[in-house]
């Protein structure tokens, strides 16, 4: 029964927690933009993060190891500074991203400019976590997360050409703007395979002393959470598929052109369920980057961590989600676009990932730390070509981007 329920809350959780700036705004860009066509990037983006997510829990549970902490143990300090330092910049990027969602959503809520809540957004975040405990961050906020679930509503009623949904999940040549496309199937892969999601997730089953008991859980949890959270996405590009565009919005360029994709189903109630979802969703995350940059540093260089301690316990984890946070406000409240922010970043999550995956995959294939509970050639195979291709990509498409080519 306990199992059951911790199945459940894990599957709950993963769904509030899986949309937040990177896959709502990559999502909506991809479905004004293109239709329904990239919904194969989600797709393959979600049964990657689903082999992560469930080799991350399935490490912890087996060597008591973090992946970080594992990865410098495995290959040394000096070989782990690499994906320790490129991990470091890009969450702080994102984070920087998911404060300007947040600032955003209260922005859209009062008219207050966005720079002005960005320290607001900062601070409550820090107290949060300064104060609460790993189960209140990783569940009791990202159960209010679920309130995305409006966009599958609003997918279903406006009532896709199924046949065209069934289209998009299959890869496709772009019919128009070749740079745009696969800049925008670099983005949708680096929201969908952000690192910090198994990051936090392998040092959340360390915190709550899951062991090999655990790994049917897991299993359930991984498989179903993601899947829920992959369904999320794409019912944001269908949405905007089937609103934005036809409304002339074809180039989201601004978090201001967003808010009525809802309005056609819930009236105006829409907005504000827009609203909530963006801010709910965004600060979920904030909790959850900056717990993340915590564990990060701490966990490389050695020091005491964990959520459930208190600050005077283990100062340095403390003062890490402390700067990170800090640092991360500074571009918002400077007036930096949260939208341009967003994807960039994720497409530059993409084409990094290898520095994080490729050693991931070697200790997960290393029986000292996983023993018989080690990788199978599918699941090798399926996170190897994924991820190869999204760095490939987006090593091609970021400098067409930025340059405008198509």
């Amino acid at each position: 029964m306990k199992k059951m329920l911790e199945i459940s809350l894990g599957i709950v959780t993963s769904v509030g927690g899986f949309l937040e700036i990177g896959s709502l705004a990559t999502a909506a860009q991809a479905g004004s933009a293109f239709g329904l066509q990239l919904i194969w990037a989600i797709i393959l983006g979600t049964v990657c993060i689903i082999f992560l997510v469930e080799m991350a829990g399935r490490f912890a549970a087996v060597s008591g190891h973090t992946i970080s902490d594992g990865i410098r143990e495995r290959f040394g300090f000096n070989f782990f500074l690499l994906p320790f330092l490129s991990t470091l910049l890009l969450n702080l990027m994102v984070l920087a991203a998911e404060i300007g969602g947040a600032a955003i959503a209260l922005e859209l809520a009062t008219g207050i400019a966005f720079q002005w809540w960005a320290p607001a957004v900062a601070f409550l975040a820090w107290l949060l976590l300064w104060k609460g405990t790993f189960g209140f961050i990783e569940k009791g906020v990202s159960i209010l997360g679920l309130v995305t679930l409006c966009f599958v509503v609003a997918a279903v009623l406006l009532k896709p050409d199924l046949k065209s949904v069934a289209a998009g999940a299959l890869p496709s040549m772009p019919k128009h703007d070749y740079a745009s496309y696969w800049f925008m199937v670099v983005s949708i892969l680096g929201a969908s395979i952000s690192p910090y999601l198994f990051l936090f997730y392998s040092s959340g089953a360390v915190e709550d002393q899951w062991d090999e008991t655990y790994l049917g859980t897991n299993r359930a949890i991984a498989g179903l959470g993601m899947s829920f959270g992959g369904t999320i996405s794409i019912a944001v590009l269908i949405v905007a598929a089937l609103v934005l565009a036809p409304n002339g919005v074809v180039q989201v360029t601004h978090y201001h052109q967003l808010p009525t994709m809802l309005v056609p189903v819930f009236g105006r109630w829409g907005y504000w369920l827009f609203v909530a979802s963006l801010g709910i969703a965004c600060f979920g995350a904030i909790l959850e980057l900056g717990l993340q940059q915590a564990y990060l540093v701490a966990q490389g260089l050695g020091w005491n961590w964990g959520e459930d301690r208190k600050p005077s316990e283990d100062p340095g984890f403390s003062a890490a989600y402390t700067l990170a946070l800090l640092f991360a406000a500074i571009p918002i409240v400077s007036g930096f676009d949260p939208l341009n922010l967003t994807i960039l970043s994720m497409a530059l999550t993409a084409a990094t990932l290898p520095l994080t995956v490729i050693p991931f995959l070697f200790l997960m294939n290393d029986e000292r730390y996983v023993g018989k509970h080690g990788n199978g050639l599918i699941s090798n195979f399926a996170v190897v070509s994924i991820i190869l291709l999204g760095s490939i990509l987006a090593i091609v498409s970021i400098p067409l981007e930025l340059l405008g080519g198509t």
